[in-house]
C-alpha cells in the first residue's frame, strides 16, 4: 500500500511540478535573483567607495585651504606692518604724535561686578505655563506682539 501511495505522489509531482517548463523557469528565476542581488551589492559598494572619495576630497580641500591660510599668515608675519606692530607692543613704543594711556590695574570690586554681570543673565519668568494651543494662537495671530495689545 505504501509503495502505491509513493508511486502516485511521485507521478503527481513529476508530471505536475517537475516539468521541463517549470525547471527552466525556476533556473531563470534563480539567475535573475542572483543578478539582482549582485547588482545591489555592486551599487552599495560603489556608494561606499564614493563616500570615501568625497571624504578624501573634502579633507584635501580643507588641507589646501589651511595651507593657503598658513601661507597668508606667514607673509603677514614677514611684512613690515606686523614687525612694526610687534616691536611697538613688546617695547612699548609709540609713533610720533601718539599718546600712550596707562591705566592702573582693576580693583577686586570692579572685577567682581564684571563677573557678576556676565554670570547673572536677566530672564523674565512667567507665572503660569502657556498651553500648546495658546502658543500656536500667539504664533499665528501675533499674540506675543507688544504693539498689538
Amino acid at each position: 500500500m505504501k509503495n502505491i501511495n509513493i508511486r502516485k505522489i511521485y507521478y503527481h509531482l513529476r508530471h505536475r511540478y517537475f516539468t521541463m517548463n517549470n525547471v527552466v523557469m525556476t533556473i531563470a528565476l534563480l539567475v535573475g535573483v542572483g543578478w539582482a542581488w549582485a547588482s545591489v551589492g555592486a551599487m552599495q559598494r560603489n556608494y561606499d567607495l564614493q563616500k570615501e572619495v568625497d571624504d578624501k576630497a573634502r579633507q584635501a580641500k580643507l588641507l589646501e585651504l589651511e595651507t593657503q591660510s598658513l601661507a597668508f599668515e606667514q607673509r603677514y608675519f614677514k611684512s613690515s606692518e606686523y614687525q612694526e606692530l610687534a616691536l611697538r607692543e613688546r617695547l612699548g613704543l609709540a609713533d610720533p604724535g601718539e599718546k600712550v594711556l596707562v591705566l592702573p590695574p582693576n580693583t577686586e570690586a570692579a572685577k567682581n561686578t564684571d563677573t557678576a554681570r556676565v554670570t547673572t543673565p536677566q530672564v523674565k519668568a512667567t507665572d503660569e505655563p502657556v498651553s500648546n494651543y495658546q502658543q500656536w494662537m500667539n504664533f499665528l495671530f501675533g499674540g506675543n506682539n507688544k504693539e498689538m495689545k
